[in-house]
């Protein structure tokens, strides 16, 4: 049975990943970490839970949390999880962040984009980038993971074989991602009103968002090079998602079937990403309360350039159910378990 804390589990992404343990027959929540709604029943936050959990809400000490469970999930703001985690703790418990905190390497840029003093970079060398499917035997040994972003999870995936592959120009990469509301978290913000996003459609973060360090570092990896991505999110008026439209151009002539090749070495033994079939465009609907990631391209010889797509659910691969992926391995246990929930439709 492995012990189990969330810190931040009234979010959203909190709220996912209990939603997804307390499915399992081989996990228990012990901790439900909320400063907002201590000493409130957990079921009353979110009444879906009613009848499926006893919890109460609790504070968020993680010192105290680390002698009772064997992994804490932090579900928290930029910050947070890097103003708790000490070394002390990390020789007790193995923590999985579901934030920014830890997943850029370079603490300068973490501080340029996230306007905030790193709390403590001196680990940020030993965390893991929590992406399976490029990090899986570093996640095996890993004390701390950083769990990826949900735009960064769905570009990776989406280009990442190009990029390997050295199909495309990484200098002329593009991409254009769209996000359903509960990206934006559960606190309150004007943007996020149902007047404000019902019947619209709005880029933000243009230039500035702060996923693109993220995206540029992993890429950067994968091409031996530094990469520099224009990335421009847009907010849709619907609950979950995310759908991401790569551009980038060859750098030589291809046919379908090498591109189609590169995707295959990447992902054919992947459980959860799966290479669509030709001309089939992912969409969030056949994602949708999965932890599945379609992806495809398509080949556009007029300008020499290549789409590559993909879609994914921002709340479960794109944060609770990737995080949970990475626990199954830090665990000895198949990366499936209590994973192999069926898209929703409709």
């Amino acid at each position: 049975m492995i012990k189990v804390g969330i810190i931040g589990s009234t979010g959203y992404a909190g709220g996912e990943l209990a939603r997804l343990l307390l499915q399992r027959e081989d996990t228990e929540i012990l901790w439900y970490g909320s400063k907002s709604y201590i000493d409130q029943s957990y079921s009353s936050i979110y009444p879906n839970m009613y009848k499926l959990t006893d919890g109460k809400c609790m504070d968020d000490n993680m010192k105290e949390l680390a002698e009772k469970v064997d992994v804490i999930f932090t579900a928290t703001p930029q910050g947070l999880c890097a103003s708790m985690v000490d070394e002390d703790i990390l020789s007790r418990v193995r923590i999985i962040d579901l934030s920014a905190d830890f997943r850029i390497k370079d603490v300068s840029v973490y501080e340029q984009w996230y306007k905030l003093k790193h709390g403590a970079s001196q680990l940020i060398e030993e965390a893991v980038y929590g992406m399976p499917e490029i990090n899986r035997e570093k996640v095996k040994r890993a004390r701390m993971v950083a769990n990826p972003g949900c735009f960064p999870t769905c570009s990776f995936l989406s280009v990442y074989p190009l990029v390997k592959a050295g199909l495309i120009d990484t200098d002329t990469l593009i991409i254009d991602a769209k996000s359903g509301v509960s990206g934006a978290g559960r606190g309150v913000k004007a943007d996020s009103l149902y007047c404000e996003v019902n019947e619209n459609i709005k880029a933000y973060g243009v230039a500035t968002h702060r996923h693109t360090p993220e995206i540029e570092e992993q890429l950067g990896y994968v091409a031996g090079k530094p990469v520099t991505v224009s990335f421009t999110p847009h907010l849709v008026p619907m609950n979950r998602g995310i759908l991401v439209t790569g551009y980038a151009s060859l750098t030589r002539e291809v046919t379908y079937g090498e591109v189609k090749a590169a995707y295959e070495a990447c992902y054919r033994d992947e459980y959860f990403v799966r290479v669509l079939e030709k001309d089939v465009a992912p969409q969030t609907r056949w994602v949708e309360g999965s932890n599945f990631a379609d992806v495809n391209f398509k080949i556009d010889p007029r300008t020499r350039r290549i789409v590559m797509m993909g879609a994914i659910d921002n709340m479960i691969k794109g944060a609770a159910g990737q995080a949970i992926q990475n626990m199954n391995i830090m665990f000895g246990l198949p990366e499936q378990t209590g994973l192999k929930q069926i898209p929703v439709f409709p």
